[in-house]
């Protein structure tokens, strides 16, 4: 069908997605304190990932990062690369597709309009505190859900929360699923180590097992989430229409969430689309983790950058960053819907000189 686009399983929702009339794209936002240790997230460096979320939606939106001077650039060893915010722009600019930010939980919101779900940010899952008021956050997804349902015949979801991947791990865990080693990462070494660290940390200060909460995901994300795993969860929950979760491993944690609340969900209108550097990267195994929690395909887009005149693009292929801010579905659907790959990459090349040169 298109032969920068790998198929995990069917393409039926492919067809959907490709035949919208009206595709939104939600994006949901949330900090975890997770994201302030020390090498275990690129996604700005620890003294910035608060700010991460907020700068992101902000140039996608306004064109320029608001809160602080600039938008933060990913740091993985000795490589560099632009914010996913980019790619995820340059699909909502050349098709004008509505975006809509989500705040689950920020400890710095953007300054630009969004939905509240009145969520506060995660915090310290080694001390077994992870979402405060995760019910909240769930009910007033589904509500949001269902009312962006009335309006669309398609949502797609993306997310920034730096450190996601862990706190994915962390909940997994806890619903039974073997994740170890196998969630994906910004950094071209993943930190697999200091994930399970994390992880370990986790089960230690909350006296749990691996599988002791697979009946009850709200206190597992209570004590090892964070807001936008939960928010996800409703917001699938909520929608009448068909939902692509545009995102890499962090989107296993809202399945593994609904499964666990709605053991017969239909997920037979849910996909996920992500990038084909998440798909090929051999520290982590996406299809694994989803095929363990439910039937789900999975497309897998690759933008090429490789052939990119841009440095910090061709860093992608190199392994850093991968995915982030919905880009491997809001690449996936610029391609559906008739962009080329070389006006893609064109696009996304000048929105890379205009905001980090």
């Amino acid at each position: 069908m298109y032969d920068n686009i790998k198929i995990f399983g069917n393409d039926e929702q492919l067809k959907k997605l490709e035949e919208s009339k009206n595709c939104v794209f939600l994006c949901v936002l949330s900090n975890t304190d997770l994201s302030k240790i020390p090498k275990l997230t690129g996604a700005g460096g620890p003294e910035f990932t608060t700010y991460t979320p907020a700068l992101d939606v902000e140039v996608i939106l306004r064109n320029h990062a608001i809160t602080l001077p600039n938008i933060a650039s990913t740091d993985s060893e000795d490589l560099s690369a632009p914010s996913p915010a980019i790619l995820t722009k340059s699909t909502i600019d050349l098709l004008d597709m509505p975006f809509i930010p989500v705040n689950a939980g920020l400890d710095v919101a953007p300054k630009v309009p969004y939905i509240d779900l009145h969520g506060t940010a995660g915090r310290d899952i080694r001390e077994a505190k992870g979402v405060e008021n995760a019910t909240e956050i769930f009910e007033n997804a589904k509500e949001i859900g269902s009312t962006i349902s009335k309006i669309t015949d398609h949502i797609m979801i993306g997310e920034s929360t730096p450190a996601g991947t862990t706190t994915t791990q962390a909940v997994l865990t806890l619903l039974g699923y073997d994740v170890k080693n196998k969630v994906s990462g910004c950094l071209t070494v993943n930190p697999q180590e200091l994930k399970n660290e994390v992880v370990d940390a986790m089960l230690d200060s909350a006296s749990m097992n691996p599988g002791d909460l697979s009946n009850d995901p709200i206190k597992a994300v209570e004590i090892a989430g964070d807001p936008t795993m939960i928010a996800i969860a409703g917001l699938m929950v909520g929608s009448n229409v068909n939902v692509t979760l545009a995102g890499g491993t962090q989107m296993a944690a809202p399945c593994g969430i609904v499964k666990a609340l709605y053991p017969d969900f239909d997920f037979s209108r849910i996909s996920v689309a992500t990038t084909s550097y998440v798909a090929d990267d051999e520290s982590a195994n996406i299809v694994d983790i989803f095929n363990q929690i439910c039937d789900i395909s999975i497309y897998a887009t690759n933008p090429k950058f490789d052939r990119s005149s841009e440095e910090g693009l061709v860093n992608y292929s190199k392994g850093c960053i991968k995915e982030g801010v919905g880009a491997g579905g809001a690449m996936l659907y610029a391609y559906l819907k008739g962009i080329t790959v070389d006006e893609y990459m064109e696009k996304t090349e000048k929105l890379t000189q205009d905001n980090f040169e």
